[in-house]
């Protein structure tokens, strides 16, 4: 998805379009308003396993195109397989991506697909992968889409406007308990159970389907002392909405071993989180195939249960000082890198 500046938390505060924002993204040819989340630590940690003939790279989250240009770019042998849920990203990634168009092949797809999209492609393996999740600066900025507090809009937040359910389906028609247990587990708000009973009792007057009433809803249902801090009240709630209607974390879950089944060896997988929820998972994904799984009361270490991963960054990487300045949506963006060092077990 996207250049990704996400909305994990919520991170789009109307200050993306500054000087040295437009600086930055010029080097790239991009829209000034969209500059690629540390784009270049990507570029660093993924090319190099583009060096070999026949290099394939899968964008799994294309969105507008950003990192894939820089890879392109970077190495100009490669192969680009593009994957977006979301038409309009894949529509404005292909005119971005039009120079090198000989060498991209987009689907339209999840990103848990990415082996169908390999499949697509002619590709049997992918020599790197990107995944920059959450929700893409064009969704942000797209008003009528729904996703930000800040504008007035329908509730709609679907990265895949080909799907049905929306946010406005959830806020009128799931029950308080679900309610609940959606914004406390995806949107982590200590207050989910207020902000649950203040929905009901507001769209037993009518649908509740404006962005705007929804933030203003949520505002007044938290108490006053904790609205102080923490930025604006609703974040929570729109994220958690958020990744309900798009079933995020579920598609995440699927998605890491599916890319990761097909990364060659010595290929390289990076993956772009923006709150704890996506971070813990590709953690965990991560760990498990980068640990020695040999019985600890053996003595010697069996060669099919060494690690299939080595991992190239210590813990989670922050973006530098520099660019949180020019480009505040990177705020809250955590870093995972991974190579695969031997071939999947069987």
């Amino acid at each position: 998805m996207e250049e990704r500046h996400r909305m994990g938390d919520t991170r789009g505060d109307g200050n993306e379009g500054t000087a040295d924002g437009r600086v930055a993204a010029a080097r790239t040819g991009a829209d000034p308003l969209h500059v690629p989340v540390m784009l270049d630590r990507i570029v660093e940690v993924l090319a190099p396993a583009l060096d070999r003939p026949g290099a394939v790279v899968v964008d799994g989250t294309l969105g507008l195109g950003g990192h894939s240009e820089a890879l392109l770019r970077a190495r100009p042998r490669a192969r680009l397989v593009g994957v977006d849920r979301d038409t309009t990203a894949l529509e404005r990634s292909a005119a971005r991506l039009a120079p090198h168009a000989d060498r991209v092949h987009l689907v339209h797809a999840l990103y848990s697909e990415i082996p169908r999209a390999l499949d697509e492609a002619g590709a049997d393996r992918a020599d790197a992968v990107l995944l920059d999740l959450g929700v893409s600066s064009p969704q942000l900025d797209e008003t009528d889409r729904g996703f930000a507090y800040a504008h007035d809009a329908p509730l709609d937040m679907r990265m895949d406007r080909t799907q049905a359910l929306t946010a406005a389906e959830i806020v009128n028609t799931y029950p308080v308990s679900e309610l609940t247990r959606v914004l406390r587990t995806y949107g982590e708000e200590r207050f989910a159970s207020r902000v649950a009973r203040a929905i009901e009792r507001r769209r037993a007057q009518g649908p509740l389907d404006s962005t705007r009433e929804l933030a203003e809803l949520v505002r007044d249902a938290i108490p006053a002392a904790t609205r102080r801090t923490g930025g604006h009240p609703a974040k929570r709630t729109f994220q958690g909405l958020r990744i309900e209607v798009n079933a995020e974390l579920s598609i995440l879950e699927r998605a890491l071993p599916a890319a990761l089944s097909r990364l060659a060896v010595g290929g390289r997988i990076a993956v772009l989180s923006y709150h704890s929820l996506e971070d813990r998972l590709t953690k965990k994904a991560f760990a498990a195939l980068a640990t020695d799984t040999t019985p600890p009361d053996l003595p010697v270490p069996l060669p099919d249960r060494q690690p299939e991963l080595r991992l190239l960054t210590r813990g989670a990487e922050l973006p530098t000082d520099e660019e949180n300045e020019r480009n505040p949506r990177a705020q809250s963006a955590r870093l995972r890198a991974a190579e695969r060092v031997r071939p999947a077990r069987q």
